[in-house]
């Protein structure tokens, strides 16, 4: 694995009790990331924070509601993450770059191009990218909504080996630790099913946005892509090491996809929020999943949403509803509900063929 990245949460970097940032984690961060640079590694590092230190900067009592407050809080926030993430990377000799980023930085493709590039030219001088939301301007129309799914979306942009999820948890259990002293660590997952998805629970801690589902939806993305991802506990010592090297205990590994997709096939995929959903039957599935076939009207049993043609749409199970692939439809919603189910020898000759190219899809 030569190029990581990591993904800190609200809740470990912050003390519990004022929401301040924890220098003192901070620094042991620092130390793990340094050593891994010196071991020959690349690193980008994504960190939740900012509304959170913005909020203790001004001194207000709980975390802001409202978007202008959050964007505001955000505001002060940045500078003060950015300028003790300098601080601290500098007695390592090692310097670091803001990065902020929007839904349109990943969905319109210059953008998208132009921030591969600066990725490119920040590793090129030996600086890590420290990236967040930029959540000074972000409204819920361009949000990538939370900092997990957005660590995965740059670890797809930036062709990473792997993505660490440092969280206030120690990985996927088989059931809710917290209620279940019995629960265990599943630490292991080769492939992200319905039973997996179960395991999951609800939100997050208050200064957080996320919580395992959306941990599960960046591990979806991530592995999708040919990416291995990692949730552990960002308090454990050494934890980005015992990730990196297997070692037991160290939180759930999900392995990634046997082949990893061309990255504008990933991009296609993974840049934008799916407009509807195109539900198969389970032989479409096999055919799909074992074949690598393209999407046929034969396999569809029905059709949600009002999409247009070049739109992403989601593929769900019609049994189960599990959604287990992205692609690019080729017609409307109009056109692929009409002919879904017709095979090569429906009287209407006017059938399309593939509703999505293999080309153009990405299978979980």
């Amino acid at each position: 694995m030569k190029r990581l990245v990591v993904k800190v949460g609200t809740s470990t970097l912050t003390h519990p009790a004022t929401g301040a940032i924890d220098r003192v984690f901070v620094n042991a961060l620092a130390a793990q990331i340094a050593a891994q640079i010196a071991g020959g590694r690349e690193i980008i590092l994504v960190s939740s924070g900012a509304v959170g230190a913005g909020a203790a900067r001004l001194g207000l009592p709980e975390r802001p509601q409202s978007l202008p407050q959050k964007q505001a809080a955000a505001s002060v926030g940045q500078g003060v993450l950015m300028g003790l993430y300098a601080d601290i990377f500098a007695n390592y000799g090692i310097a670091v770059g803001q990065v902020l980023l929007t839904r349109d930085d990943f969905s319109v493709r210059s953008r998208y191009l132009n921030a591969r590039n600066t990725f490119a030219a920040l590793r090129g001088y030996g600086a890590i990218p420290i990236v967040n939301e930029n959540d000074t301007v972000a409204t819920d129309e361009i949000k990538v909504g939370d900092n997990d799914t957005l660590a995965a979306l740059v670890a797809s942009l930036t062709d990473a080996d792997a993505l660490v999820i440092l969280s206030d948890i120690a990985g996927l259990f088989d059931k809710n630790p917290v209620a279940n002293p019995d629960a265990k660590l599943v630490e292991t997952v080769p492939k992200l099913d319905a039973a997996i998805w179960q395991m999951a629970g609800g939100a997050g801690t208050p200064g957080g946005t996320g919580g395992m589902r959306t941990k599960l939806a960046a591990a979806r993305i991530a592995t999708a892509s040919g990416i291995a991802l990692f949730i552990a506990h960002g308090r454990r010592p050494d934890v980005l090491a015992d990730c990196v090297n297997r070692v037991p205990g160290a939180g759930t590994y999900f392995a990634p996809a046997v082949k990893r997709p061309a990255a504008k096939k990933r991009w296609l995929v993974w840049s934008g929020e799916p407009t509807g959903t195109l539900h198969v039957n389970v032989c479409a599935r096999r055919v799909l999943e074992d074949e690598g076939r393209s999407l046929l009207p034969v396999g569809v049993t029905g059709v949600s949403g009002a999409f247009a043609a070049g739109e992403i749409v989601r593929i769900c199970l019609h049994e189960t509803g599990e959604e287990f692939g992205r692609g690019v439809v080729r017609f409307d919603a109009a056109t692929c509900e009409r002919f879904a189910g017709t095979g090569a020898g429906a009287k209407d000759v006017a059938a399309p063929g593939e509703l999505i190219h293999r080309d153009e899809m990405a299978l979980y």
